[in-house]
C-alpha cells in the first residue's frame, strides 16, 4: 500500500509559491509510490491540529489554476517555529503521521522551514517511522543557501519580486521626474531585513545608470550625514533623487527605538509593519535640513504587494517554481530523505538551469548574504555582475492571467479535509 504525503508551506508567501505546490501535486498524482497528497492547513500548525486538506481529490482545473494564484491562500502558511523543547509538538506530529499513513513530508519555505523539514523527518525516523523528509525552496529574499551558490543558485519567488521592483522603479521614476519641483526626493523602502537582494533589483530598471538612483543595502551601514551628502550631491547634479533602502538598513544618527519595532514569532523584525519604518525616519531626517533645490522628500513603503502580485510575476520564476516542486516530488518518491530540491545554474553565459538536491542539514537555518563584491565601492549601487546574475530571473513577457467577468480567476480548493482520527490538540506555543 502506497504511503501518503503531507505538503505544507511556511513563512511569507511569494507570487509563485502555489506553482511549486502544483508541481508537487501534479507529479505525485502520477506516481504509484505516493498515495494521497494532503496539504497541511496553515503549515505545520495544520499538521499539529490534524487539519489535512485532501489535494489529490481536488478538481484538476483548480490545481492547474495554482499557476497564477499568488500568495498562500490555497493551503495557507504559518510562522510557527518548532523548537527543541516543544517535545509534545513532536509527539503529536508522529501521531498524525501514524494515523494517516504518512510516508512523505514536504515543507515549502525558507531557512526556518528547511530546519523544520529536517527536524520533523529525522525525529520520525528515530521513532521508527519510514518518513522521507524533503524541502521545497521559497523566499523572495533569496537568502537560502550558501554565498558560493553551490547549494542553490536562487530561490523561487525572488525573480518575481525582483521583476516587481524593476517595474516599480520605472513607474516611480516617471512620477519623480514629473513632480520633482515639489517632491525632488523619493525614498522607497524594499523588503529585506538583513539581505539586500530585493532593493538591489531596483537597478534592473536602469541597467545603463541613467536615473538619479541610489540603493542602500542592509549589508552596509551609513551615517545619516553620509546619506544626506549623497542625496544633496545628486540633487545638485540632477535636480531630483530616488533613494531605495532595505527595510533593515542601519543608519547611525537616526536609530529606530526597539519599542517601535514589531517582531514575528521567530523574533524577526517585521520592519514593513513596524510603527515607524526606516523610510519614514530617513525621510524625516532628510527634511530636517534644506536641500540645494526647493521641495521636500517623501516616501513610499511597499508592503505585501511585492510578494503577492501575480501580474508582475516572472514567467521564468513561475516555470522554475513548478519544476522545483516536481523535483521535490521525484526526490520523495525515490526515497531521497533529507534533501531540498534545488535550482542550479548550468550555463552562466546562456542562462539555463538544472534541478538537483541539496542536503537539508546544510541548508537548514542557512542565510546567504548579498556578495560584498556586488556592491560598488561607494556603497550606494550594485555592480554589473549582479545585473548579469539577476537579469535572466525576471524574464521578458507578461504572465497571462485568466480573467472572468473582469476578475482574476484564482484557484479555489474544496474543503475536503481528512477525517480526524485523534483528539483535538493545541500547539504548545499557542497555549496561554
Amino acid at each position: 500500500m502506497a504511503k501518503n504525503m503531507i505538503v505544507a508551506q511556511s513563512g511569507g508567501p511569494s507570487p509563485v509559491i502555489n506553482n511549486t505546490l502544483r508541481g508537487i501535486v501534479e507529479t505525485a498524482r502520477e506516481m504509484s509510490e505516493i498515495g494521497t497528497v494532503y496539504g497541511g492547513w496553515h503549515g505545520i500548525e495544520g499538521v499539529l491540529k490534524e487539519e489535512l486538506l485532501n489535494l489529490s481529490d481536488q478538481c484538476p482545473e483548480e490545481i492547474a489554476l495554482l499557476r497564477t494564484t499568488p500568495a498562500a491562500g490555497s493551503i495557507g502558511t504559518c510562522r510557527y517555529k518548532l523548537k527543541e523543547k516543544q517535545t509534545e509538538d513532536f509527539d503529536r506530529i508522529i501521531e498524525v503521521f501514524k494515523a494517516h499513513n504518512i510516508g512523505y513530508f514536504v515543507y515549502i519555505g525558507g531557512n526556518d522551514s528547511m530546519d523544520t523539514a529536517n527536524k520533523v523527518a529525522n525525529i520520525a525516523r528515530e521513532r521508527g517511522l519510514d518518513v522521507v523528509g524533503i524541502g521545497g525552496p521559497k523566499t523572495i529574499d533569496n537568502d537560502v543557501g550558501d554565498s558560493a551558490f553551490q547549494l542553490i543558485d536562487h530561490t523561487p519567488g525572488y525573480g518575481s519580486t525582483a521583476r516587481y521592483w524593476s517595474n516599480y522603479i520605472q513607474m516611480s521614476n516617471e512620477e519623480n521626474n514629473g513632480s520633482c519641483p515639489a517632491d525632488p526626493v523619493l525614498v522607497l523602502q524594499a523588503m529585506g531585513r538583513k539581505i539586500g537582494y530585493i532593493p538591489a533589483a531596483a537597478r534592473l530598471a536602469d541597467p545603463k545608470r541613467e536615473m538619479p538612483l541610489q540603493i542602500y543595502l542592509a549589508e552596509r551601514k551609513f551615517h545619516i550625514d553620509e546619506i544626506r551628502e549623497n542625496v544633496n550631491r545628486m540633487l545638485k547634479e540632477h535636480g531630483r533623487a530616488i533613494v531605495v533602502v532595505s527595510e533593515g538598513l542601519e543608519v547611525s544618527g537616526m536609530e529606530i527605538p526597539e519599542e517601535y519595532i514589531v517582531r514575528d514569532s521567530f523574533g524577526h523584525a517585521m520592519l514593513s509593519s513596524s510603527k515607524i519604518t526606516v523610510a519614514q525616519v530617513l525621510t524625516n531626517a532628510l527634511n530636517e535640513k534644506p536641500f540645494p533645490v526647493k521641495g521636500k522628500a517623501r516616501c513610499n513603503v511597499s508592503g505585501t504587494h511585492q510578494r503577492n502580485d501575480i501580474v508582475h510575476a516572472s514567467n521564468v520564476d513561475l516555470a522554475e517554481a513548478y519544476y522545483v516542486g516536481q523535483k521535490a516530488a521525484l526526490l520523495a518518491a525515490a526515497g531521497e530523505h533529507g534533501y531540498m530540491a534545488s535550482i542550479l545554474r548550468s550555463d552562466r553565459e546562456n542562462y539555463t538551469v538544472e534541478y538537483g538536491k541539496a542536503p537539508l542539514s546544510e541548508v537548514a537555518n542557512s542565510e546567504r548574504h548579498f556578495p560584498q563584491e556586488w556592491i560598488t565601492p561607494c556603497g550606494t549601487d550594485v555592480t554589473d555582475d549582479f545585473l548579469k546574475y539577476a537579469r535572466p530571473l525576471i524574464g521578458d513577457n507578461w504572465v497571462s492571467v485568466p480573467i472572468i467577468d473582469g476578475r482574476i480567476r484564482l484557484a479555489r480548493m474544496k474543503p475536503l479535509f481528512a477525517d480526524r482520527k485523534l483528539a483535538p490538540y493545541i500547539p504548545q506555543a499557542d497555549r496561554s
